[in-house]
């Protein structure tokens, strides 16, 4: 198959690249902006029939999320409107795709994990685009898979594991939220269960990843520590109250994964042994 990649150069689209080599089957278009603007219509349309594209996986979003507050044409152009020209362009030649989509679509107000069944009530302008390009994607293309994710990380990029890294080292305290609950989610981990997805078969549908377990932002921060052999910085629990930000941050944004589990027989790594498996890839 052709498969295009967009977004290659952000964290999943990285991750994405390094497990190609184990697919040598297929042709790979890794793209980003430079050499392939999505939000233009026309442009995209020409390079999928141009290439033949049989598939894609949109890495590709807008994810500065208090920055998309003041910015949201950007970030509608990225989030919402070129999903749609992805979608159908690929529609087009009856292939498939696959949209990496956020636990944002989420107010963060529930006290379970989040089914995709679930409403959809999103309470940011980053949340409202994806979800609007979520429903754009399905609208415009039948064959596709939108996989929701939440606390992304890897080795690649500027993400929360290395900026505390960074951080520890150079400060001797470190103030960080507690009152959010989440799943962190090893990208490299993501990318492989988007191979699985493509090696038996694309179901289309909604679906929930992240690594399994929860955590706050602050006992994600003592574990990066501690397994990073950072004993110097000392951590404080902050109230989000205490840590205003432009955008609103869900309180509570578990997904409950056992749709995507069962539909493709698949087990998930724990939070923390990703954690210590992308540490390990660092420190090379």
């Amino acid at each position: 198959m052709n498969i295009l990649i967009t977004g290659c150069n952000g964290q999943l689209g990285n991750e994405i690249q390094l497990l190609q080599k184990e697919q040598a089957q297929h042709q790979w278009f890794n793209t980003d902006v430079a050499n392939l603007d999505i939000t233009n219509q026309e442009m995209v349309e020409r390079f999928v029939a141009e290439n033949r594209i049989d598939g894609i996986i949109n890495c590709a979003a807008y994810t500065a999320v208090d920055k998309a507050e003041s910015d949201n044409t950007l970030c509608a152009a990225i989030n919402a409107e070129a999903p749609a020209y992805l979608a159908q362009s690929v529609a087009k030649r009856g292939g498939w795709m696959i949209h990496v989509s956020t636990d944002y679509v989420f107010d963060g107000t529930n006290h379970t994990p989040y089914v995709e069944t679930d409403t959809p009530c999103p309470n940011s302008v980053y949340g409202n685009t994806k979800l609007e390009g979520e429903l754009n994607v399905q609208n415009f293309c039948p064959n596709s898979m939108i996989i929701r994710t939440a606390w992304l990380y890897s080795t690649f990029g500027n993400n929360f594991v290395k900026t505390m890294i960074r951080l520890g080292k150079e400060r001797e305290e470190l103030g960080v939220i507690y009152d959010q609950i989440g799943s962190p989610t090893y990208a490299r981990d993501l990318a492989r269960i988007i191979f699985t997805a493509i090696d038996k078969g694309i179901k289309s549908g909604i679906y929930h990843f992240s690594n399994e377990g929860v955590s706050s932002w602050y006992d994600f921060t003592k574990a990066i520590h501690r397994l990073a052999g950072i004993n110097t910085c000392k951590v404080k629990p902050l109230r989000t109250c205490e840590y205003p930000t432009p955008a609103q941050r869900p309180a509570y944004s578990v997904l409950n994964k056992t749709k995507l589990k069962e539909t493709y027989n698949i087990e998930i790594p724990y939070w923390e042994d990703s954690l210590r498996e992308c540490i390990a890839q660092l420190e090379k």
